[in-house]
């Protein structure tokens, strides 16, 4: 597991733009969407192309989070990297770029493309292909329409790699004003260096950067969100 250490200046300014390290004290339930980005089996296996080690850790903590969210009446969204054969709107990413086997077992059907078998994958899940680093580009897939057709407006994203695909998911989903929360003990990168510039690069400007257990303790189902917030 990644050692978390977001710079201490990154944590005061956000504490004093915001006057409290976290936006979201709720994060409801019916209202959210749990995105697990790219937890495929070319990421996740050992000897794979582009294998992430620490993305194995992570798997737990993703569990518990699909879990709770469906208890909470959230969606779980399993989001899978899928290349064709030659990506020609996307071009300049693969000019000069050999990676032929990596870009095999991203293909649709292949065993690299398949999500990890120690993901809870519920029947009632959403699994969502995308073909750009963020999920919410151009060009890259439809999930922002399912989400908002489901009337989400708050996602949790989780995967790898840290400083790729989810963070390009994360800073796309803001721009497109959802609410952001970025687990830092349930995202995976190559390195501790790489996963914590990306955690700071969030707490600062996108979104909230709890910990699995922290986001968890927040998720309320709409009826108990309802009851407190009448109360106040």
């Amino acid at each position: 597991m990644h050692k978390i250490a977001i710079l201490e200046s990154i944590v005061a300014g956000a504490m004093e733009q915001r006057g409290t390290l976290n936006r979201y004290d709720k994060i409801v339930g019916p209202q959210t969407a749990l995105l697990v980005i790219d937890l495929q089996n070319v990421f996740m296996l050992p000897g794979m192309p582009i294998e992430v080690p620490t993305a194995r850790e992570i798997v737990p903590n993703v569990n518990r989070l699909a879990a709770e969210t469906r208890k909470a009446g959230g969606k779980v969204v399993w989001i899978q990297m899928t290349l064709t054969d030659q990506e020609e709107s996307w071009s300049v990413f693969f000019q000069g770029d050999h990676r032929n086997e990596a870009y095999r077992q991203l293909q649709r059907g292949s065993h690299g493309h398949a999500l990890h078998a120690a993901l809870d994958v519920k029947a009632d899940d959403l699994i969502v292909e995308k073909r750009r680093y963020s999920a919410f580009i151009q060009g890259s897939s439809n999930l922002d329409q399912i989400l908002r057709g489901f009337g989400i407006d708050t996602v949790i994203v989780t995967g790898t790699l840290t400083n790729v695909c989810c963070e390009s998911t994360a800073r796309d989903a803001m721009m497109l004003n959802y609410k952001v929360v970025f687990p830092a003990d349930a995202n995976a990168a190559l390195s501790d260096a790489e996963h914590n510039a990306t955690l700071g690069s969030i707490l600062r400007t996108f979104g909230d950067v709890p910990t699995t257990d922290e986001t968890i303790a927040r998720l309320v189902p709409a009826h108990r969100f309802s009851i407190a917030a009448a109360g106040n």
